[in-house]
C-alpha cells in the first residue's frame, strides 16, 4: 500500500486494518469476492457500520411469487421423495425450447436443453467436456474482462489458459487478435459473457459472426454466458416472440454451448438453478478421445451423464417446477421478467454520477462507439490509485469493491462496482462517504 491513508476516516481504522491484515491484502488484489465480503461482515459487526457493499455480483431483488407458489405445490406432490431427472423434467426441458426460440429467435429441441445447479455448474461441465474432447486441445480462451471464478474452474481442471482484453479489439479489430490466439490449434473452447462481467460491454452482432467464422475455422466450441440475459437495457428484448432478440452465438455457428443463469434476470438466486443449451451438433457428433475419461464418446452424453450428474446429481426436484413456471410465465407473456431487473439500470446510472461528481472516471465508458450502457456493473478509477490500492482504501471509508486487475482487465487502475445490492436509500451516505474520500485524495 503506497499511499498512506489517514485515521479520520468514517469505518475506524483500527478495525480495518486489522481484519486486512488477518485476511491478507493479496486476496483483495487478487479480488477473492469471498475473503472481502467476509472481511466487511467481521468490520460491520464490530463497528456497527452499514457497508455500501459493491464487491459481490449477487441479485438484490425478491424472487416472483410464481416460482415459490410452483415450489410449494411440488413439494405437497411429494417431488421430494423422488430423484429428479438429471436432464431435467419434460416441463422445464419444454419451457427452456420455448424460451431460446421466443427471447434468443433460436430452434433448440428441448432434449437439448438441461437444468444446472446455477450456470456456473454448467460451465464447469462445459470445460470439462470441451478440454477433453480432443487431446491436441487443452487450453481455454477467455475474451476478458471476466467472472474469476472460471479461470479458477479451468485451472482446478488441470487445462490451460490463454486471455485478452478485448477493449482493444472491438469491431474489425477482434478478428486479427482473435486469429492470432487460435493459430495454433491448441484452443478447446472459447469463453465470454455477453452482456460483459464486470465491463457491462456488449458484443454487435459484427462481433459475434467473427468469433463464429474464426471458431469454425479452427474447430473451436464457443461457451456463451448469458448470465445477464437482456440486460442490455439500451434495447428491448423483453417482448416473447418479438424483435429485437438477445444476440447469440447460436446464430451463427452450430457448435456452441449457452449458459442461463437463474440469478440475475429472473432473480432466483438462493434457489441455485441455470440452464445449459447445447446445439443440435454437439448432441450428435462422435469425439473419441472423450473416451479416454468417459464411457461415451457423444459429447451431450458425457456432459448430462458422467459430469452434470457425477458432480451435482441433479437440480432439485421442487426447484425444477419453479422454474419451469416461471419461464412459462416469461414465455406466455405473462411474467416481465427484464421488468423487474431494470432497477440496476436506473441505480447504476445514479450511482456513477455519484463517483464521477467526486474525481473518479469511468473505466470502460464506450461500448465499442456509445456510451456503455447503464446496468449490473460498472468501473470506475481514481487518479494516482491502482486498482487494488482503491479497493482496499475504499474498505476505510465503507465502500467495498473488487480490482479489475482480477478480472483480465489490463486496466490495473479500476475497480469493478456492482449496484445489486446497493439501496437507494443509501445513496446519500455513498455521496457522503466519496466526498471525504475525494477531499482526502484528491492531488495527493
Amino acid at each position: 500500500m503506497e499511499q498512506e491513508i489517514r485515521k479520520d476516516t468514517p469505518i475506524k481504522f483500527e478495525i480495518v486494518k486489522k481484519y486486512v491484515e488477518i485476511y491478507n491484502p493479496r486476496n483483495i488484489s487478487l479480488g477473492n469476492t469471498r475473503i472481502i465480503s467476509k472481511i466487511v461482515d467481521n468490520i460491520e459487526n464490530d463497528t456497527g457500520e452499514k457497508f455500501i457493499r459493491m464487491e459481490m455480483g449477487v441479485p438484490g431483488i425478491n424472487p416472483s411469487e410464481i416460482g415459490i407458489n410452483a415450489e410449494i405445490n411440488a413439494l405437497k406432490n411429494n417431488v421430494a421423495g423422488i430423484y429428479p431427472p438429471v436432464d431435467g423434467i419434460p416441463p422445464l426441458k419444454n419451457e427452456i425450447s420455448r424460451f431460446a426460440k421466443l427471447f434468443l429467435n433460436v430452434d433448440i429441441s428441448p432434449d437439448n436443453c438441461v437444468p444446472t445447479v446455477g450456470s456456473l455448474n454448467g460451465s464447469y461441465a462445459a470445460f470439462m467436456v470441451t478440454g477433453r474432447r480432443n487431446k491436441e486441445k487443452n487450453t481455454i480462451l477467455f475474451i476478458d474482462p471476466g467472472f474469476p471464478v472460471h479461470k479458477k474452474l479451468v485451472h482446478m481442471l488441470g487445462f490451460r489458459q490463454e486471455s485478452f482484453d478485448v477493449n482493444n479489439y472491438r469491431g474489425i479489430k477482434l478478428k486479427e487478435k482473435l486469429a492470432e490466439k487460435l493459430k495454433n490449434g491448441n484452443i478447446a473452447a472459447i469463453l465470454y459473457s455477453n452482456p460483459n462481467n464486470p465491463t457491462w460491454i456488449c458484443f454487435t452482432e459484427e462481433e459475434l459472426k467473427i468469433i463464429a467464422d474464426l471458431a469454425k475455422e479452427h474447430d473451436v466450441i464457443v461457451i456463451e454466458d448469458l448470465a445477464y440475459f437482456a440486460m442490455d437495457f439500451r434495447k428491448d428484448y423483453s417482448h416473447p416472440g418479438i424483435p429485437p432478440f438477445q444476440p447469440t452465438i447460436a446464430n451463427y455457428m452450430d457448435e456452441y454451448i449457452l449458459l442461463i443463469s437463474g440469478s440475475k434476470s429472473f432473480s432466483y438466486a438462493g434457489q441455485r438453478i441455470g440452464i445449459l443449451i447445447l446445439s443440435e451438433k454437439l448432441t450428435k457428433t462422435k469425439f473419441p478421445d472423450l473416451l479416454r475419461f468417459y464411457s461415451n464418446d457423444i459429447l451431450s452424453n458425457a456432459l448430462i451423464y458422467e459430469t452434470i450428474f457425477l458432480t451435482t446429481a441433479g437440480v432439485p426436484h421442487s426447484i425444477q417446477y419453479g422454474f419451469a413456471d416461471i419461464l412459462k410465465a416469461a414465455n406466455d407473456g405473462d411474467y416481465a421478467f427484464v421488468d423487474d431487473v431494470r432497477i440496476y439500470g436506473e441505480k447504476a446510472k445514479i450511482m456513477k454520477k455519484i463517483f464521477t461528481d467526486n474525481g473518479f472516471k469511468i473505466v470502460y465508458d464506450l461500448d465499442g462507439n456509445e456510451p456503455i450502457a447503464d446496468g449490473f456493473y460498472f468501473t470506475v478509477s481514481f487518479p494516482g490509485l491502482q486498482g487494488d490500492e482503491l479497493s482496499e482504501i475504499l474498505l476505510y471509508y465503507g465502500i467495498s469493491s473488487i480490482p479489475l486487475s482480477s478480472t483480465g482487465s489490463l486496466h490495473t487502475e479500476g475497480i469493478r462496482a456492482c449496484v445489486s445490492l446497493v439501496r437507494k436509500e443509501q445513496f446519500p451516505l455513498l455521496e457522503k462517504r466519496l466526498n471525504l474520500f475525494s477531499e482526502h485524495f484528491t492531488h495527493v
